[in-house]
């Protein structure tokens, strides 16, 4: 498997897995907007199928914000998410950013774990984030911190 980045060809199989894996999936055209303002968007590919992505800002005050990570669901449990964030979280260092924040549904208990896994914390509750009036969990991490193995 490689992490490469996002090209505009891959957008068929990126949406694809994006309506699989959410609820309120982002539109086609959102996503390529997000690309095409500059945000960091990377895939990852195995055997030439692209299995799962994620997109990120970079925030040149300091901060950087993971706003979507989607697995192929045939590919889940199998470290593919995780080297993705890994990559982002590369990528946050090499420009010197240290906060990281992203926001998750409250009901999305794996998704939650998946982070605490990789250092993020929970900050806040943020009340009827989403469009269905789900509440978000805002989670931080700093770079600048060790994570604590247990």
């Amino acid at each position: 498997m490689i992490i490469r980045e996002f090209r505009r060809p891959d957008i068929k199989r990126v949406l694809e897995i994006e309506q699989k894996s959410f609820k309120d999936p982002y539109p086609v055209n959102i996503l390529l907007d997000i690309y095409n303002l500059g945000a960091g968007f990377l895939v990852a590919q195995q055997d030439n199928i692209i299995v799962g992505y994620i997109i990120f800002w970079i925030r040149f005050e300091g901060e950087g914000h993971i706003i979507s990570i989607a697995v192929d669901e045939n590919y889940r449990r199998k470290e593919v998410g995780s080297k993705l964030v890994d990559m982002a979280l590369e990528i946050f260092k090499r420009y010197n950013i240290a906060l990281i924040k992203l926001e998750v549904r409250i009901s999305n208990k794996g998704a939650i774990i998946f982070y605490k896994e990789r250092g993020f914390i929970e900050k806040e509750v943020l009340k009827n984030y989403y469009e269905d009036y789900e509440d978000a969990v805002l989670m931080e991490r700093n770079l600048d911190k060790k994570i604590d193995s247990d």
